[in-house]
């Protein structure tokens, strides 16, 4: 094996939306409501090893806005994206899959999720832009503090 069979390698294979979802429970009538939406947006991410150095990245936003007690509509959309990852220190992949690979993901997301509304008949909701870096950070952070009891 030669040092250039060791070479890191980190490229997407695919970029593809795994699912999308809409609902509108209670149209026609919540549609009338002058009353402007309470809007939640919850974003998730997730990877998992599909093969040998092949990897799967997904970027969930679940938007869910409402009126009252009512809900206007729910927006699930899953992007993802398939990532070949080679010869990267294992201390390295995890801050890859979860920082790189979602920032790669995320405009995708935020387009569909954008589109989707719109052709709802509602505005489009703009998920604002995240900071990946300091989502895994926090994250690294708290499961730390989970397994040292000292914290």
């Amino acid at each position: 094996m030669t040092n250039q069979d060791l070479t890191p390698v980190f490229q997407i294979q695919r970029m593809y939306l795994k699912d999308l979802s809409l609902e509108q429970p209670n149209s026609p009538a919540i549609l009338l409501e002058q009353q402007p939406p309470q809007v939640d947006i919850d974003l998730s991410m997730a990877a998992a090893k599909v093969s040998e150095g092949i990897y799967e990245v997904t970027v969930t936003a679940t938007v869910t806005a409402k009126i009252k007690d009512r809900k206007l509509f729910l927006v699930e959309a899953k992007q993802a994206g398939i990532f070949e990852i080679r010869h990267v220190p294992e201390e390295r992949l995890q801050g890859i899959l979860s920082i790189a690979c979602p920032q790669m993901i995320y405009p995708y997301l935020r387009a569909i999720v954008s589109d989707v509304c719109t052709r709802a008949g509602f505005p489009p909701i703009i998920l604002t832009e995240v900071n990946f870096q300091a989502m895994f950070e926090a994250q690294q952070a708290q499961a730390a503090g989970k397994t040292n009891p000292s914290n």
